[in-house]
C-alpha cells in the first residue's frame, strides 16, 4: 500500500471492535499474518465462540509490531517491547529498551551500508575493466570471411 494510502487508513475512525478480516484489511495484511502473530503471542484478540474480535488495543499492537518488522526488529525484538509495555506504566522502560535497539539497528544498518558501497565499488570495477577488456578484444579479434573453406 501506498504511503498515502496507509495515512488515509489512518484518518477514518475506526469501529471499537473488527472481525479478522477487516482488521486484516485495515492493516492491510492477510488473515494469515494476523493469526501468526496471535500464534506467536504478540496480539491476544478476543474470542465470541470461534470468532476473533480486535480492539484498539490489538490494532495498535499490530501497528507497532509492523513498524517493528518494517525497521529490521526480530519477532523476539518486538515481543519484548510489547511486554514491557504492560509491564511499565510510565513507560520509561520501554522507551529506554526502544532506544538501545533502535541505536543498535542505526549502527547495524551502518555496517551494512558500507559493506554495500564496498561492494558496489567492487562490482563497478569488475565492469569498466569487463567492458574494457571486450573493447580491447574487439580491436584484436580476427574477422570470419564469408567464402573461405579451409
Amino acid at each position: 500500500m501506498s504511503e498515502s494510502g496507509a495515512s488515509e487508513k489512518a484518518d477514518v475512525q475506526l469501529p471499537d471492535m473488527l472481525g479478522i478480516h477487516e482488521a486484516a484489511e485495515h492493516l492491510d495484511v492477510t488473515m494469515r499474518t494476523l493469526r501468526f502473530y496471535e500464534d506467536k503471542g504478540l496480539i491476544a484478540p478476543q474470542r465470541v465462540g470461534t470468532t476473533r474480535i480486535y480492539g484498539k488495543r490489538e490494532i495498535g499492537r499490530m501497528q507497532l509490531i509492523l513498524r517493528g518488522k518494517r525497521l529490521g526488529f526480530s519477532i523476539r525484538e518486538i515481543k519484548e517491547f510489547l511486554d514491557l509495555y504492560d509491564v511499565d506504566p510510565e513507560h520509561v522502560e520501554q522507551v529506554r529498551n526502544l532506544l538501545g535497539k533502535v541505536s543498535d539497528r542505526i549502527a547495524e544498518l551502518r555496517r551494512q551500508k558500507r559493506a554495500i558501497e564496498q561492494t558496489l565499488t567492487e562490482l563497478r570495477l569488475i565492469e569498466q575493466q569487463s567492458k574494457d577488456w571486450l573493447d580491447g578484444a574487439k580491436g584484436t579479434a580476427q574477422p570470419k570471411s564469408q567464402g573461405n573453406n579451409d
